[in-house]
């Protein structure tokens, strides 16, 4: 694939707006990621949707492929929007309708297909941009909820405060339903991003987290399991 070099245009914004190219071609990853930071993006490669998920909430807008090596970028897609409202355009090498509609339905805001010119690109992403009014911002590293407080960059957890000490996963789970007190969170999305795994059967092993963070809570109504759905975040 090739992005011929095209003038940089002026950006106004205060900050550049940060891009995630999920492609598992490290060659069109190399043409393309050094010409958006040309352009003034503040672009990052990964190679796989684990790697994407991982990193989705500290993007404005990320680019998908399809043919990702550990998931179908349909799928990721998917999941992406399951836990974040970022921007998502598909780039990919697949050009069926079939493929296009699955990419929408499953939350895409646009699709390029690959040969595509870096001029054009940089449009779809501004136009984009544009129509879902996304303006560059940095994500939310301290998350109050009642009297209780978690700070992502600090990964610190405070009730009352008082600090509370947890696992990884158990503050990323909490971040998670914390994102968006009273959601409903399904178990496939809180496997899809606390674990980077929504195809693996959850088993017992959300349900053992839940209840860790319960006790550490101090009170199970911290944390609602909303029966045959997921579970949710409260207010005790």
């Amino acid at each position: 694939m090739t992005y011929a070099p095209t003038r940089p245009t002026e950006r106004t914004d205060r900050e550049a707006l940060r891009v995630l190219a999920a492609d598992s071609s490290t060659q069109d990853a190399g043409l393309l990621v050094p010409e958006l930071r040309r352009h003034g993006f503040r672009t990052e490669h990964v190679r796989t949707g684990a790697e994407a998920l991982r990193h989705c909430r500290k993007a404005d807008l990320i680019l998908v492929d399809l043919d990702l090596p550990d998931r179908d970028g349909v799928e990721l897609c998917r999941s992406i929007r399951a836990v974040c409202d970022v921007a998502i355009i598909v780039v990919t090498a697949r050009d069926t309708e079939l493929d296009r509609v699955l990419s929408l339905r499953a939350g895409a805001d646009d699709y390029v297909v690959k040969p595509c010119g870096l001029a054009e690109l940089i449009a779809r992403i501004e136009a984009v941009m544009r129509r879902v009014r996304l303006q560059p911002s940095v994500p939310d590293d301290v998350i109050s909820v009642g009297s209780l407080r978690i700070d992502h960059r600090a990964r610190e957890i405070l009730m009352d405060g008082r600090r509370i000490e947890v696992t990884r996963k158990e503050f990323d789970l909490l971040y998670l339903l914390a994102s968006r007190p009273g959601n409903v969170f399904s178990r496939r999305q809180i496997m899809a991003q606390v674990w980077s795994d929504p195809r693996s059967k959850p088993g017992r092993t959300i349900d053992t987290h839940i209840s860790s963070l319960r006790g550490k809570l101090g009170c199970s109504q911290w944390i609602t399991t909303v029966r045959g759905v997921g579970f949710r975040l409260g207010l005790a």
